[in-house]
């Protein structure tokens, strides 16, 4: 392998890594209603599991409040037992056209345990930078012991490895502060 292909490779799955923990992150509730909420459920209808997005538009129309308007109405009591079953702690209200989930605020106890989630989150997409830097050093290792590049070029890439995983750690922080904020904040 290249210097080149090993960064490419590298940068890939640190920017995977930390998408990952993006996305989990906007899973987590804040005292605030969020689409993101219910993106990942899934709903048992036509025969398979279809994700909640796909059945219905989901919006906030006001802080506390999300409200899901399937695009197909047979398909709304389907979407409220998938919510139930969810174990998100919101109570799917029907009126027959609409499901409203109203957020209530989160108490100083579950603010502290959400934190803690995202700490471990965090920890765990930092791990797994670290685990591709290990990789990604190992193919230069592995590239200089079978004569593909010199000592010089593989401490070189062993040090821009280093500043994709600095880049990559940094951006697990920024994303897991900016959270944590939002759970905390009333």
């Amino acid at each position: 392998m290249t210097s080149d292909e090993i960064l490419m490779d590298a940068e890939e799955r640190m920017d995977k890594a930390v998408s990952v923990l993006q996305n989990n992150l906007s899973g987590i509730r804040t005292g605030r209603a969020n689409p993101g909420l219910v993106d990942s459920i899934k709903v048992e209808v036509y025969g398979s599991l279809t994700p909640l997005k796909q059945l219905a538009s989901i919006g906030t129309p006001e802080p506390q409040q999300i409200l899901i308007r399937p695009y197909d109405a047979t398909t709304i009591k389907d979407i409220e037992k998938a919510i139930v079953a969810g174990d998100l702690g919101l109570n799917p209200q029907n009126d027959g056209r609409v499901i409203r989930l109203n957020v209530p605020p989160l108490s100083g106890e579950v603010r502290k345990k959400m934190v803690s989630r995202i700490k471990e989150l965090a920890e765990e997409a930092k791990v797994s930078i670290r685990n591709i830097r290990r990789d990604a050093n190992k193919a230069a290792d592995t590239a200089e012991k079978d004569k593909e590049m010199t000592e010089d070029d593989r401490d070189k890439t062993k040090d821009q490895v280093q500043e994709l995983t600095k880049k990559a750690e940094t951006n697990v922080n920024e994303s897991a502060k900016a959270r944590e904020a939002e759970v905390m904040e009333d």
